[in-house]
């Protein structure tokens, strides 16, 4: 299991390679420990590999005593909700990974786990024989529940989606359908697409397209959790599916709100300008999620994966939901106004390959290299440079792959070039270095 990526946003690595039946088997065995309610929702996403993990998942948590409630196909944010009923939830899914990784991701009380569940997953466990427990087909009342909360959503807009061929492509119809949206549809069956897992990653050609005949265009990641919006031809960025959930819940009246460190500068300034606060959370949902919590804040998210997150209704990143509230907001003078903030910063996001046993040593030469040219450094995620008030640069090891991800931010473009390849140089010999010092 050396080569798996493993953290709070589940177990990951290429089926076959880094992640065989074994794994799936000793990780579900030792999620059955922190089960208290002996329920587990189960669901998967429509990677080629993701039945027959499914299969084993399932025949692991009964195994243990555990009952599965199982959703068959289905998108993260589903799952996410029925487990509020049922205690505990698993996801057979890498996300938007490329097709040959899976993984799992685990639920405990509607949250994605925290650290000290994480430690408590890797450890040895001896497991008593227990009573096998059966499995159920369920379906969701995601749909309605959703419905209910985004409320009416006027004049019939018209809504281009790209499903990518993955979990959400009944749910997101049906949902939009429901609210009384027009909707034409891409990349809708399942397991079938002419675009890349990652909307955040891919050009979104096909979208971009349809969308100019539409009033918006909505991108969904393989498991549905992610959500890209397309406006008059122009894929937008990861953050402006943030800031325009954001806008929509100031609008509702909230005020305290968790972003990730990597989000735009931009909306924290609107949220500021709009007499709200917020808090800065480490990279990753169950982070946010986590702080979100210990704060009692009402909304958020991160910009890098196009997460806006309402813990009232789910707490984890939730594409759908956002899909429906970005609806409602079409012609209004919030979705606007948030537009038009949004659109005076660039935001770039790249990565380098870094071997994941380098990350550790990597980030520590940087962070005295970093030291060197940086005014503020910020370390509760990697190393946070903040160089004015409108620009920063951020690099920190990846959770989900083998690499070291630079974010940079500013309001001038030729600023953005300038700090984006003098760090980029400084990570590239940091891991030269790293490898030397490994070497002797």
């Amino acid at each position: 299991m050396d080569a798996l990526k493993i953290s709070i946003s589940g177990v990951r690595g290429i089926f076959s390679d880094d992640l065989n039946l074994k794994d799936i088997i000793h990780f579900c065995h030792n999620f059955s420990h922190l089960i208290k309610s002996k329920k587990c929702v189960l669901a998967r996403d429509t990677r080629p590999s993701s039945e027959i993990l499914s299969y084993v998942a399932s025949a692991s948590l009964m195994e243990r005593g555990i009952s599965v409630y199982n959703l068959g196909v289905s998108p993260t944010p589903v799952a996410f909700r029925e487990s509020r009923r049922y205690g505990s939830g698993i996801i057979v899914t890498s996300s938007h990974n490329p097709l040959e990784w899976n993984g799992l991701k685990f639920i405990i009380d509607g949250r994605g786990i925290n650290e000290v569940e994480l430690g408590q997953l890797l450890e040895k466990k001896s497991h008593s024989k227990t009573k096998i427990e059966l499995e159920s087909k369920i379906d969701s009342t995601y749909v309605n529940e959703a419905i209910k909360l985004i409320g009416n959503v006027s004049g019939k807009p018209k809504i281009a989606l790209d499903i990518g061929g993955g979990a959400a492509f009944e749910v997101a119809p049906s949902l939009l359908e429901k609210l009384g949206c027009k909707v034409k549809k891409i990349n809708n069956v399942p397991g079938k697409s002419l675009r890349g897992p990652d909307p955040t990653a891919d050009k979104l050609s096909g979208l971009t397209r349809l969308s100019k005949k539409a009033d918006i265009g909505f991108a969904f990641d393989l498991d549905g959790d992610r959500l890209v919006v397309v406006k008059d031809g122009k894929k937008q960025t990861p953050d402006a599916t943030l800031g325009l959930g954001v806008a929509k819940a100031l609008e509702i009246g909230y005020k305290r709100f968790v972003l990730s460190i990597d989000t735009s500068v931009s909306i924290e300034k609107f949220i500021n300008n709009e007499g709200g606060q917020v808090k800065r959370s480490k990279v990753g949902e169950a982070n946010v999620v986590d702080l979100m919590l210990k704060t009692k804040s009402q909304a958020g998210g991160e910009g890098s994966s196009a997460g806006f997150i309402l813990p009232e209704f789910n707490m984890c990143r939730d594409g759908l939901l956002t899909s429906g509230l970005i609806a409602s907001m079409i012609g209004t003078d919030e979705f606007s106004e948030i537009s038009k903030f949004m659109e005076g910063y660039i935001q770039r996001r790249n990565k380098i390959n870094v071997d994941s046993k380098f990350h550790k040593k990597t980030i520590e030469i940087l962070t005295k290299k970093m030291e060197k040219i940086s005014s503020q450094i910020i370390t509760i995620d990697g190393i946070k440079s903040i160089i004015d008030d409108d620009s920063w640069v951020l690099v920190r090891q990846s959770n989900t792959e083998h690499s070291i991800r630079i974010s940079t931010e500013s309001n001038d473009l030729r600023k953005i070039k300038n700090i984006e390849k003098e760090v980029t140089e400084l990570v590239n010999k940091s891991y030269e270095e790293a490898r030397r010092d490994r070497n002797h």
